[in-house]
This record gives C-alpha cells, structure tokens and sequence, in this order.
C-alpha cells in the first residue's frame, strides 16, 4: 500500500520521459509517478528506489529521493518561511513547502521562528504541520537524572498542568504549574535543571535552584516588588497560592520562606492585610 508522508522501497514498472512509474510488486495496480531529474542514473524496470510520498501543487500523489526533515507520527523543528493569512509555510527540506494552518498554531509566528511540530494528514488528505499534540509523540525515557542541566524547547503551556518542554527537542518533559514561566512563550529554548524522573520516564524540570540557594534571590525580588508598591504588598503566608503568584511570580512555599527570611532579618513585618516595610 503507498503510504502518504512515509518513505518506502518501490519498484520501477514503468518508464516514461518525465519519469519513472514505482509500484509495490504485491500491488502493481497503484503507482507514483518519480520525476525524471530524480531518477537514479542506470535505473532500469525491476529496480528498487527508496522514496518519499507526498502531494505536488496539483494535489497528486507523488514521490522523491529527497529525504524530508519530518515524516508522518515524527516531530521536528522547523523554520518559518512565510506567514499568510491562512497560514504558515515551513521549511522541510522538499520543493513544496509544508502547510501550518492556522488553527493549529499555538501562537502567532513569524518568518524565521523555530517551532516544533508534528506531521498529520488533514481530513482532505493532504500533508500538514501541526503545533498541537506533541506530548502524545515526543520520547518519554530521556538519559537524563536528576540536578543535570538541559537546553528544552517551550511546545505548550497548560493551566492545569504547568509548562511542557521538550529536550534535545526530542524528550518530553515539564515545569510544573507552581513555577512562574509567564517569561517565556512557545518556541523558547531555555537551561532547566532536572527536578526529578518518574517511573515512567516523565522529567520534571525547574527554572529555580534548590530553596537553600534561591531563597535569597527570591528575598531580593520581594523587596523589589515592595519598593515598587510603596512599601506594602497585599499578601501574606494565609493568601491564595493564585494571589501569591500574581503578585510576585512565586509559588506559595517560595513566598514563605523568603518572606521568612525577610522577617528574621526584620527588614518586613506581616501585617493582618499583607506585608510592609519594617
């Protein structure tokens, strides 16, 4: 069976002057065509060609030798050649570009952005990229352990679940959603340590270093933000970790425990309605 936006070895059964004829020999019946600037010199009836199937401008199914960056169930970072308004255009190594529609773009992009993105075949079968659903296809089991610092790509935000990030644009992995990544948008490549692996090959990273470390710059950032509110910010150990994070982009245990810092050392004091200068 020729299998659209897959590469597969077909047999020559017939020649023409613009091309060659492949075929399956379990199905003669179903060809695709090969363009003659294509063709293998020597190549003769009965010869085997490893090929890619895609569709022309046409819409016609048709192969190469040209090997593409991305295939059908793959991922891959790919360029932004242009940017319509149906629409982007990717850069995946064939003449035709590859289709980024844009309902399943997960942010507005421009030329030249790096994305990654997976292959499917819309419901008019054709060939198109997609930004979504790359948890689903990203690898699970990476070489990596706890407190080793990766590059990952940003592919997806959730509010329920935190920011998902794929290493070495290949491994699944996350920051959780107590993290503040309001910084960041999809398509960023950022240094994240390894918080920890799961049994199941999950990797959690993290944007912070360990408490006993980040504590003082978050201690630092408190005071930031209360020298640019007049001296009081309006929550304290009891507020919301949603009311923490807004008003700090921290999560609620960061919070305590520089504001904890900050009281020991009484630079603040805690008020009923939330923290102030001392």
């Amino acid at each position: 069976m020729l299998k659209l936006g897959k590469t597969q070895t077909l047999t020559v059964v017939k020649e023409v002057n613009f091309g060659v004829y492949l075929a399956e020999e379990s199905n003669l019946e179903h060809r695709v065509l090969l363009p003659a600037k294509q063709v293998p010199e020597g190549t003769k009836i009965g010869d085997e060609i490893k090929v890619f199937l895609y569709k022309d401008s046409s819409d016609r199914l048709i192969s190469t030798t040209h090997a593409p960056k991305i295939q059908i169930d793959g991922f891959a970072v790919l360029k932004v050649l242009e940017v319509t308004g149906i629409g982007a255009f990717l850069d995946w190594g064939l003449e035709k570009d590859l289709f980024l529609p844009f309902k399943e773009q997960l942010r507005k992009l421009e030329r030249d952005d790096e994305i990654l993105v997976r292959l499917y075949i819309d419901k008019s079968d054709r060939l198109c990229a997609t930004m979504k659903g790359l948890y689903d296809v990203l690898f699970r089991q990476s070489p990596y352990r706890r407190d080793d610092v990766v590059k990952a790509r940003v592919y997806e935000f959730s509010k329920n679940f935190g920011t998902f990030l794929a290493i070495d644009d290949k491994y699944s992995a996350r920051i959780p959603i107590h993290e503040d990544c309001r910084a960041l948008k999809i398509g960023d490549v950022i240094e994240a340590k390894v918080a920890g692996v799961k049994e199941d090959g999950k990797t959690d990273l993290t944007l912070r270093e360990r408490a006993y470390v980040q504590i003082e710059g978050d201690a630092e950032k408190i005071m930031q933000i209360l020298e640019s509110r007049g001296g009081e910010l309006p929550i304290h150990d009891k507020s919301s970790p949603e009311d923490i994070m807004k008003e700090t982009g921290l999560s609620k245990n960061a919070f305590k425990r520089a504001a904890g810092r900050l009281y020991k050392e009484r630079k603040i004091v805690i008020t009923e309605t939330g923290i102030k200068y001392s």
